[in-house]
C-alpha cells in the first residue's frame, strides 16, 4: 500500500482583489491561496505521506513574477526537505504555447531538486523512477495541440480530424503502457485536462468538442488503482462506487463567482493493487456569497433588499456579490450608502445594479401611428405586455363597444382585419 496526497489547481498568483497585507507587501487573496498550500504540505508532512502529487496549474498565469515563484518554490522546498518524493505536473497554465520556452516549474528540474520530479511530456515511471517507491505512475501532462502535432508529425489541415487524431494517438499510448504494467504493483495516472462527463464549476458537462478530452472508459480501466487529476476546479469522482477512483480535487480556493457554492480539497488515497480507499479534506477558504434580489414596486424596497443579505457574522472577511434586478423609474429610492455599511465587515463587496426598461411599442417599418386605428393600436400595446389570447379577444371587445358608443359608430373606429 502506497499513501498518495493529490493535489491541483493552487493558481497562488491570482490577485482578484487589490488589498495588501501591510507585513508581507503580498495581496491578501495570494495568502489565501498560500495558506491553503501550507495545509496541504503541513498534512503531508504530519501524516507521513509517501509521495505528493500535484496534477498541474501552480499558477494563473504562464509568466508569473518572482516573488511568487519564491513562495511556491519554498513550499516545494518543505516536502522535498522532509524526504516526501513529489511528482510536478505541469498544467496548461505552467507552459507557453511558444516553441522553446521553459515552462514555469523548469526550476526544479534544472536544479535537480532532491525527491522532487517534473512531468513535462507523457511518461511511464517505474519503481526506479520513483525512489524506489513499489509502484508504477503514468503521467500525461497538458501539452499544447501544436506540440503534440509536432510529435506526432501531423496536419493542420481539418481541426476535427487533427483532435480525433490526437485523442486516438493518446489513447494508444495509455492502453500500451496499460499493458506493459506490472500485475503485481499498484498502478496510477494522473494528467492534467479534461474527461468526457466530468463537469464544470457551473454544472456544465466536458463533451467531446474542440479541446482534447480523454475517454472516461479509459480512465475507468481496472487494471489502474487510482486517478489523479488536475485542471477541471470542480471536486469530484467519476467512478464512485467503483475501482479505480477518478478524482478531481478541484482548485485548493475559490477563484472566482463560478466556485461561490463549491467546497475545496485535497485527497489523502491509500494505493494498493485492486483496492483504493481515499479520503477528501476540506480547505477551509474564503467565503464567496452571491445573491441576487428581484424588486417590482418601491412597496418596502431596501427592507426586503437588507433581509436578503445573510447575517453578519457570514458576511465577515467573505468577498460578497450582491445583484439588485429592478424597474429604472425605481432607481432614487435605492440606498446604496446603507447596502455598504450593512456589508463593510465583507472583505470585498460588489454591488451591480440591473435597472430595467419598460418594454417600448415598436411599429412596423411600413406603418405609422397615423395610419392605424385606435383598436389597432390598442391590439398591438396588448400584445407587447403578453395579453393572453383569450383576454386579448375580451378586451378588444370591450374597447370597440366603448369606441362605438363615443364616437357613434365612426367607420374609422372599426378594426381592419
Amino acid at each position: 500500500m502506497v499513501k498518495v496526497l493529490h493535489f491541483a489547481d493552487a493558481h497562488i498568483d491570482i490577485a482578484t482583489y487589490g488589498k495588501h497585507d501591510a507585513e508581507s507587501g503580498l495581496p491578501i487573496r495570494v495568502l489565501d491561496f498560500l495558506k491553503a498550500l501550507d495545509t496541504i504540505v503541513n498534512t503531508a508532512i504530519t501524516e507521513k505521506v509517501d509521495l505528493v502529487i500535484f496534477a498541474g496549474d501552480a499558477y494563473k498565469d504562464r509568466s508569473p513574477s518572482p516573488t511568487f515563484q519564491r513562495e511556491w518554490g519554498r513550499r516545494i522546498m518543505r516536502l522535498s526537505n522532509s524526504g516526501i518524493p513529489t511528482l510536478l505536473l505541469v498544467g496548461n497554465h505552467d507552459i507557453s504555447p511558444a516553441s522553446g520556452r521553459a515552462h514555469t516549474l523548469q526550476e526544479f528540474d534544472t536544479l535537480e531538486v532532491p525527491h522532487v520530479r517534473v512531468l513535462y511530456k507523457p511518461e511511464f515511471l517505474k519503481p526506479a523512477d520513483l525512489w524506489g517507491l513499489p509502484l508504477q505512475v503514468l503521467a500525461l501532462p497538458w501539452v499544447f495541440r501544436s506540440g503534440l502535432m509536432a510529435a506526432m508529425e501531423l496536419s493542420a489541415s481539418d481541426s476535427d480530424k487533427l483532435n480525433e487524431e490526437i485523442e486516438v494517438r493518446l489513447t494508444q499510448i495509455l492502453e500500451d503502457w496499460m499493458d506493459h504494467l506490472d500485475p503485481s504493483l499498484p498502478a496510477i495516472l494522473t494528467a492534467h485536462g479534461s474527461v468526457q462527463g466530468a463537469l464544470y464549476g457551473n454544472e456544465r458537462t466536458v463533451m467531446l468538442g474542440k479541446d482534447l478530452v480523454l475517454p472516461g472508459a479509459l480512465v475507468k480501466d481496472k487494471r489502474l488503482d487510482y486517478v489523479a487529476l488536475g485542471h477541471i476546479h470542480k471536486h469530484q469522482n467519476l467512478n464512485p462506487g467503483a475501482h479505480p477512483p477518478v478524482i478531481y480535487p478541484g482548485s485548493i480556493e475559490r477563484v472566482d463567482f463560478g466556485e461561490a457554492a463549491d467546497d475545496k480539497y485535497f485527497i489523502i488515497a491509500e494505493v494498493d493493487k485492486g483496492h483504493t480507499t481515499f479520503e477528501a479534506h476540506r480547505l477551509d477558504g474564503r467565503r464567496y456569497i452571491d445573491l441576487g434580489v428581484k424588486i417590482t414596486s418601491n412597496d418596502k424596497m431596501m427592507e426586503k433588499i437588507l433581509t436578503a443579505l445573510p447575517e453578519n457574522m457570514h458576511i465577515n472577511d467573505s468577498i460578497l456579490r450582491l445583484t439588485i434586478e429592478y424597474p429604472r423609474d425605481l432607481d432614487v429610492f435605492l440606498d446604496e450608502t446603507a447596502l455598504r455599511e450593512k456589508c463593510s465587515s465583507a472583505f470585498e463587496f460588489h454591488l451591480v445594479r440591473r435597472p430595467q426598461e419598460e418594454a417600448r411599442l415598436r411599429l412596423p417599418a411600413d406603418q405609422t401611428i397615423a395610419s392605424l386605428t385606435p383598436l389597432e393600436l390598442l391590439k398591438i400595446y396588448w400584445e407587447s405586455v403578453r395579453t393572453e389570447p383569450k383576454e386579448l379577444d375580451t378586451l378588444q371587445a370591450l374597447a370597440g363597444s366603448i369606441i362605438q358608443s363615443v364616437s357613434g359608430g365612426s367607420d374609422q373606429t372599426e378594426e381592419t382585419e
